[in-house]
């Protein structure tokens, strides 16, 4: 699969999803550092990869001025967590929302929820 991780995601997260084999890509290291929200999710949709974000704004990008998009992956966690925690979680939404990943993603510690 291939990914578009927002320069807020972990670089753990990059090198576990690298470490998968999948393409995995991140704005701040691949693309210049401090795009605005509208170009990192035009860059993902261009290229087909899912947009990993720590960053809730997209939400207000996709559902609320309906841009399109390839898949949309929020981490919602709380500030003290752990990039290890945030993989786990990744892992387990891989395996068990494939079907879902072109769709929005919440991944929290209670789970994961799908939108639209």
């Amino acid at each position: 699969m291939k990914f578009l991780l927002d320069q807020n995601v972990e670089g753990r997260i990059l090198a576990f999803l690298s470490g998968q084999g999948h393409d995995a890509k991140r704005v701040g290291i691949d693309y210049p550092p401090g795009l605005p929200d509208e170009e990192v999710l035009k860059i993902a949709h261009g290229e087909q990869r899912i947009l990993i974000t720590n960053d809730r704004d997209f939400g207000e990008l996709v559902f609320r001025q309906k841009l399109p998009h390839a898949g949309v992956i929020y981490l919602r966690f709380p500030l003290d967590s752990t990039a290890e925690q945030k993989i786990a979680s990744l892992a387990t939404l891989l395996s068990s929302h494939s079907a879902d990943l072109g769709k929005f993603l919440v991944a929290s510690p209670r789970g994961v929820r799908v939108r639209g």
